[in-house]
Parts: C-alpha cells; structure tokens; sequence
C-alpha cells in the first residue's frame, strides 16, 4: 500500500522549532510513499531472490517519471540527473543472516514471530536494491521530507494538528517516551498516522533515503536530490525506537555512513 502524496511547495526541515531556518524551499511532484516500513517478510523475499541471482539492472531505481525519465535533477551539480543503480555496488549488498541479525530486531534464519516487524541492520546499498526489486526507489530526503511533514504545513511530528503541536507520547509513536522500548510491528501507532496516510514516519526504525550528506541544503531544488559524494555517508531520517522525542520530528537528519547497519532500514517510494 502506497498512497499518494500530491505535488507542492514547502521549505526543506523547517519546523520553526528545532530547525527555524525558512531558506530552502524546494518543490515536489506526486509521488507514492509506502505506508509502511520495509518489513522483516517483504524483505525475506528480496533476499531469496538475491541469493538466486537477481541483480539490479545497471541506470534502475531512478525516478524514471520525471525529467523525460532521467529522474531527479542533481541539486550538487555534480551531474545532470540521477544516477540510478551502479553495477559496481553489487559487492556490497550482503543480505546474510549474520549480516542482517545485528541485535534486537526481527530477523531469523526462517520466518518467525517477528515477519511483521521493521527490517533492520540493512547497508544503504541493501536498501537501494531491496526498492528497486520491489518495484520502486529510495525516495530522496526531499520527498520523504516533504511526506512526512504533511507537505506545505510543515509539522512538527506527522501527526501534529495543528502543524505547531509538539504533542507526542507513546500512543503516537515507537520511541524513548516514557518508556524506552524495542521496535513494534510496523502500523501498531495509529495516532501517528501522517497527513497522507503513512505510518512511523516518526520513531520505530530510522529510515535511510537516497541524498548524500549536505549541510545546509542547496538551492533551488524542484524536485532535486544531492548525489555528490560525502565521506559523511548518505542521510538518516525518522529516529528510531531508542530516540528521544525531540530526535523524531520531521526536522531531524543526520549522516549515515554507506556501511552501516544499526538500526537503520527503509521505506520505498513509487511513480505516481
């Protein structure tokens, strides 16, 4: 399930609270965001594939709906467009067992209790690939941005009315609330269900998106994404089940090195 998110205009991270700068509009087309995280069970049929062959095509995973199909203008201007899947990342997408049961996620050898839960302790690579076999691609920070913060009325948290509200406690969602807790199966928040309908926008697994790092933002961007190099890594957004609520707005960001696992995964987007 991946219900649209109409088109617009709103300034990047601005929540007027933790980030309060107005200076990076961008512009967003329509775009289908999944409702919910990657999930342990979707993902266990990306990596019986993978382990039977399938490899992405080299140029996939672009937003091949924009831009006469050269996908996102590159914001960097290290390039024209988006790049797309480079054959050459093959090597680092290493869905094992032992690579992908870093902890206290869902991940088991054969289906288990847990097919329901966030899919954890994946690579950016790992990522990458699983959206493409799925059908679609990483969205970028923009657009995850722009979703999760109910497009042009800027929330704070997906789910505050008024877009102002910091309002949270753990009806809302999976995070250090008033208790610190592991992951939940993915949709079990529904109070924090965002302007378009997406769930856990905000705590349970913090998502990676498809920009490298860049700080501040670079203007102008319709419909852009950052694809220069970081030795930072790409971007993390979301938080996760261990941060606190002020680390789960919409606002928040950090760097998340291409290697990692943690407790990172991701949530695809698709053409409109």
């Amino acid at each position: 399930m991946s219900p649209v998110v109409p088109g617009g205009t709103f300034k990047r991270s601005y929540d007027t609270l933790t980030y309060n700068d107005p200076g990076f509009p961008a512009t967003v087309s329509a775009v289908r965001v999944d409702k919910y995280e990657a999930t342990v069970g979707r993902f266990r049929k990306f990596k019986a594939a993978w382990d039977t062959g399938w490899k992405p095509a080299a140029g996939t995973g672009k937003h091949a709906h924009l831009n006469g199909g050269n996908g996102l203008a590159d914001s960097s201007g290290t390039a024209a467009y988006e790049p797309g899947w480079d054959a050459t990342w093959n090597v680092s997408v290493q869905p094992t067992d032992a690579n992908l049961n870093c902890g206290t996620n869902g991940w088991t050898t054969t289906p288990g209790a847990k097919e329901n839960w966030p899919m954890t302790c994946l690579n950016w690579f790992e990522s990458h690939a699983f959206c493409i076999w799925d059908g679609g691609f990483m969205p970028s920070e923009t657009e995850w941005n722009y979703a999760a913060a109910g497009g042009d009325e800027q929330r704070v948290y997906p789910w505050s009315a008024p877009p102002a509200s910091t309002t949270i406690n753990d009806s809302y969602a999976v995070y250090c609330g008033a208790n610190c807790t592991n992951l939940h199966q993915v949709g079990m928040k529904p109070l924090g269900v965002g302007r378009f309908g997406q769930l856990d926008f905000a705590g349970n697994m913090h998502e990676m998106v498809l920009d490298w790092w860049h700080d501040p933002y670079k203007n102008p961007c319709t419909d852009c994404a950052h694809f220069a190099p970081s030795s930072t890594g790409r971007i993390g957004r979301g938080g996760s089940a261990g941060f606190a609520a002020v680390d789960v707005r919409v606002s928040h960001r950090w760097p998340q090195t291409l290697s990692s696992r943690g407790g990172a995964g991701v949530r695809c987007a698709r053409a409109p």
